[in-house]
C-alpha cells in the first residue's frame, strides 16, 4: 500500500531522475549538434552554460539529500511508524521540488534566500522525524 510517505519518497526519487534525464537529454543534444565532444563533459557541467551548471548542482542536491530524507522515510515505513512521517511527507517533497526549481531559475539574492528557506524546511522536517522516530 502506498502511504503518503512512500508516495513522497517515490516522488523524490522521480524528481531526481527527472533532473538527470533532463541533463542527459541536453547533453545528448550538445553532442549530436557537435557543440561539445562526448568526452569533454565535466561532472559539474563547469564548461557548459550557467543553466547546465545549476542543473548539475540541483541534481547533486537531490542525491545528497536522498540518503537523509529518504532514509528517514524508509525507516518509518519499515518500523511501521509512517504515521510519524505521513503528515509532512508531501511538504518535504514540495520543498525539495521548490528548492530545485529555484536553483534552476535564478541565482539572484531573493532566489538563493528562498532556496535556502526550502532547504531549511526539509532539514527541519528531517530533524523532527529523526527525533520522533528515535523516541517511538
Amino acid at each position: 500500500m502506498m502511504t503518503p510517505t512512500l508516495t513522497a519518497l517515490t516522488g523524490f526519487v522521480g524528481w531526481t531522475l527527472f533532473l538527470l534525464v533532463l541533463m542527459e537529454l541536453i547533453r545528448s543534444k550538445l553532442v549530436i549538434s557537435k557543440t561539445i565532444q562526448a568526452n569533454e563533459f565535466r561532472p559539474d557541467n563547469a564548461n557548459l552554460s550557467p543553466f547546465m551548471q545549476r542543473l548539475a548542482r540541483a541534481h547533486a542536491n537531490c542525491l545528497e539529500g536522498l540518503p537523509v530524507f529518504g532514509g528517514l522515510m524508509l525507516i518509518a515505513v519499515l518500523a511501521g511508524k509512517s504515521a510519524i512521517t505521513d503528515p509532512l511527507a508531501y511538504v518535504l517533497l514540495s520543498a525539495r521540488v521548490l528548492q530545485s526549481v529555484l536553483h534552476l531559475s535564478s541565482l539572484s539574492v531573493v532566489a538563493v534566500n528562498l532556496r535556502f528557506a526550502a532547504f531549511a524546511v526539509q532539514t527541519g522536517i528531517a530533524v523532527y522525524w529523526a527525533f520522533r522516530l528515535l523516541m517511538a
